[in-house]
Formats: C-alpha cells, sequence, structure tokens
C-alpha cells in the first residue's frame, strides 16, 4: 500500500499524524500556503519519513533547500539542522553563537 494513500488529511490538506507537532495550532485552520514556514520547520523537525515524503511532495526540494538555508539555524534543532544540511547537500552547518560565548561544550 502506498503510504501516502494512508495518510489522513485536514480539510487544507496536512496530514492529520503531524497535530502532536501542532499542538499549539488547530490543524484545521493551519493553511499550507499562508504558513508554510512553519509547516517545514515542524515537519523536517518532528516528522516521520511519510510526512517527510508529504512535506517534499507539497513544496518541493528547492523550497525546503531554501528555507533550511535561511532560517534552518536559528528554527531547527542543532543536530536536524546538520542532518538536513548533508541530506541536502547544503554548505557545512556552522553555529552561529562563537565558541567563547557557549554554555555547554557540545
Amino acid at each position: 500500500m502506498n503510504d501516502q494513500r494512508a495518510l489522513q488529511m485536514t480539510t487544507a490538506g496536512i496530514p492529520v499524524s503531524l497535530s502532536p507537532c501542532f499542538q499549539e495550532y488547530d490543524l484545521d485552520h493551519l493553511d499550507p500556503k499562508r504558513h508554510a514556514g512553519l509547516v517545514i520547520e515542524r515537519v523536517l523537525a518532528y516528522g516521520n519519513r511519510v510526512e517527510l515524503r508529504w512535506l517534499f511532495d507539497a513544496y518541493g526540494r528547492g523550497r525546503v533547500a531554501d528555507w533550511v538555508k535561511q532560517l534552518g539555524a536559528r528554527r531547527l534543532p542543532w543536530r536536524r539542522y546538520n542532518l538536513w544540511c548533508v541530506l541536502l547537500e547544503l554548505p557545512p552547518a556552522r553555529r552561529t553563537r562563537p565558541e567563547a560565548q557557549r554554555i555547554w561544550n557540545h
């Protein structure tokens, strides 16, 4: 069975399985076009393979890569940001905060 067909969608076209990623929002009122940045952020950070496939089908690799380049370092968990830089063949991730200002060594 095709994973895409197994996804249950909201009226706006967002997979219902993403509702835990949007706990502070009413998923039925999120517009995938108007709230694209938020949707891309949450799915890249917390989505599973099926949800990620939906994301790339909905927005395209170019738009997702542009979002990661522009906002990923600030809005994604650091490990996820590094992962997406590698997978999308973007320049290596650089920390935005200098070493001397970090609280932890990692």
